[in-house]
């Protein structure tokens, strides 16, 4: 056995007991790898949130004097420019609880109040036209609810039920407050980052210029580049699509005299910041709240919500998100399940950025390799002339 052979069977042999080590530990490694994610959870958080604050952010400084080169504009424009986005971003947090909280809890008591005789009608509907089915005609007639029993009921679950929600109040406080710990530490870390980002991108630049050689430092680089345009050109395009549905939405339950106009764009806006999914969670809202008030209204808002949607789908969508991540929409929407599976909200909002990225470099990719093979085909021979040879 050769030294070449010897080298390949010892590189099996120590891949096969590396995975018969992590098998048999797996647990262990599975806690372990738990632990660090709990660990660097803030510092994620804290990139996260400073990646959407940059954006709004480097808009600012934009028009922040631009021109000027005076020592005071240029101390104060990252300061300044900062102070403005955590307004903009707190402003819009008020107001979007400002108007929806308060609308959802009026219409939440409203609905509480009218499901009694949503049911009586339901039940007086179903005796005079069930003629035909004695049998279910006579258990309707003969159903009666207890609403005060109900009520007596789904008060004694939250009191002492199978979940035991408010026997567990103490667990469910501790995990808040350590969700709001994280939170605060991740806010802090992402104004760190976003006070001093020029300092870190230029010490991450020295660090990629001295390890690594020039061919992988442009290689990262463009990968960098390409995820950084992907996600921000996404997220820009998301809010304004979220935007501009949102007050369509409005302006349309405001000509058709719907109620409950402003809030329910509102929260059509919000929840169509979630690709896809967010449209049809809106949907459900709205038609809830206008439940409470008139059923028939309820169906025209979700016929005018369809055909907005569709609007929306096939005119507004692919102009300001579609065309600004170049990602087909059969692929949006495998991104959307994946990531939705594997995080919730969140996987769903990351899933369709990363897609993206990845599918913009595998054609990027594609396209040098088609590239490289047409150079390396020889050219084909000129075909000899016929008419030559007969002169001759």
């Amino acid at each position: 056995m050769d030294k070449k052979e010897l080298k390949k069977y010892l590189i099996i042999g120590a891949v096969a007991v590396g995975v018969m080590i992590i098998v048999k530990n797996l647990t262990y490694i599975g806690g372990f790898i738990s632990l660090i994610f709990t660990a660097v959870s803030p510092l994620v958080i804290g990139c996260a949130i400073a990646f959407v604050f940059n954006i709004i952010m480097s808009f600012f400084e934009r028009y922040y004097f631009p021109k000027s080169c005076k020592k005071l504009v240029l101390r104060t424009r990252r300061p300044v420019c900062l102070l403005f986005s955590l307004c903009i971003v707190v402003l819009g947090i008020f107001l979007i609880a400002k108007v929806v909280v308060p609308e959802v809890t009026e219409s939440c008591k409203v609905l509480y109040n009218t499901i009694p005789d949503i049911v009586d009608k339901l039940k007086e509907w179903a005796v005079e036209n069930l003629e035909n089915i004695p049998d279910i005609q006579k258990k309707i007639a003969e159903l009666d609810i207890n609403w005060a029993s109900v009520t007596e009921n789904i008060a004694t679950f939250l009191t002492s039920g199978a979940t035991g929600l408010i026997s567990s109040v103490v667990g469910i406080i501790g995990t808040f407050t350590l969700s709001i710990t994280k939170i605060c530490v991740g806010i802090a870390f992402a104004l760190y980052l976003l006070i001093y980002k020029d300092s870190i991108k230029k010490g991450l630049s020295r660090i990629k210029n001295a390890y690594l050689d020039k061919k992988t430092a442009d290689k990262i680089q463009h990968i960098f580049d390409v995820t950084n345009k992907t996600f921000k050109s996404f997220f820009v395009g998301q809010f304004t699509e979220a935007v501009i549905l949102g007050v369509l939405c409005s302006i349309g339950m405001l000509i058709l005299r719907l109620p409950y106009a402003v809030m329910t764009g509102t929260v059509v806006g919000v929840t169509a910041l979630v690709p896809i999914v967010g449209a049809f969670v809106g949907a459900i809202v709205g038609a809830f709240m206008i439940l409470t008030v008139n059923p028939m209204q309820a169906v025209i808002f979700i016929i005018f919500l369809i055909i907005l949607q569709q609007i929306e789908e096939n005119f507004i969508y692919p102009r300001v998100v579609g065309s600004s991540i170049g990602l087909p929409g059969i692929w949006v929407l495998g991104a959307v399940t994946v990531g939705g599976s594997i995080s919730g909200v969140m996987g769903m909002l990351l899933g369709v950025p990363a897609v993206a990225t990845v599918y913009k470099l595998a054609c990027e990719s594609l396209e040098k390799k088609e590239a490289e093979k047409r150079k390396a085909q020889p050219s084909p021979k000129p075909a000899p002339d016929k008419n030559k040879d007969k002169k001759h």
